[in-house]
């Protein structure tokens, strides 16, 4: 019987069981077909616990060792998403404890007493360089703003607003309760407002910046002139 072709679009013509039974069996094709897959969705969950990028690469490499090598004993009770989402999100807590990363690490299904604060701090147009360069600097201000998010924020936060999973998926990836998965992202969302806004008016202070040599270019300006021709004359 021939087996249906793997190709690399989103959609897979293979249930979940049947491509990780082709992967149990060692078929290398099921194999790339699930990193191409999945790699953007573990390595920006990986990120948002780590907070680095070499790091998350890191931890999504093992977590996908890990899988493949467990993934004869996948179930049909979650989804293949799902489920591998939640071995990179152990790796990446076990690295972060290994390398003592932070004084006091917080598990994702534990609380956060008090809330946390943060540190004070597109269109389908074509890309021009100078649209380009905003839109990059914009992207570096949101992942510093999210990265500053408590460690029980992030993740949550990811997966809902960037990876788009529902309210279920991500409590069942993160294995904490759907009722804690909607606090913490309307907090996380909250959190991100008011570092946004923080930031935002401090570049508005800094707006068509005048002191400096363009202070000093008009100044001498209007001196030169004033000295060839005096008022009143």
């Amino acid at each position: 019987m021939t087996r249906p072709a793997l190709v690399a679009a989103p959609a897979s013509p293979l249930s979940d069981t049947e491509l990780a039974g082709r992967i149990a069996a060692g078929d290398r094709d099921a194999i790339r077909f699930l990193l191409k897959r999945h790699n953007q969705t573990l390595f920006r969950t990986a990120r948002a616990i780590l907070r680095d990028d070499a790091e998350a690469e890191d931890a999504v490499q093992e977590a996908y060792v890990k899988a493949i090598g467990a993934i004869g004993n996948f179930r049909n009770d979650a989804k293949l998403s799902t489920w591998l989402v939640r071995i990179v999100v152990n790796e990446s807590l076990h690295k972060l404890r290994r390398a003592k990363r932070a004084a006091q690490v917080i598990p994702l299904a534990g609380d956060l007493s008090g809330g946390g604060e943060l540190p004070e701090a597109a269109d389908d147009e074509a890309q021009t360089p100078e649209t380009s360069a905003v839109r990059g600097e914009m992207r570096r201000i949101m992942e510093r703003r999210i990265d500053a998010l408590p460690e029980s924020f992030r993740a949550v936060f990811v997966l809902r607003a960037v990876e788009e999973l529902s309210v279920e998926e991500t409590a069942a990836a993160l294995e904490i309760p759907e009722a804690t998965v909607r606090t913490r992202f309307f907090r996380a969302r909250s959190l991100l407002r008011e570092s946004l806004s923080r930031e935002l008016d401090v570049a508005l202070g800094d707006a068509f910046h005048f002191a400096g040599e363009r202070c000093d270019r008009i100044t001498e300006a209007v001196m030169g002139r004033l000295a060839s021709s005096p008022p009143g004359t």
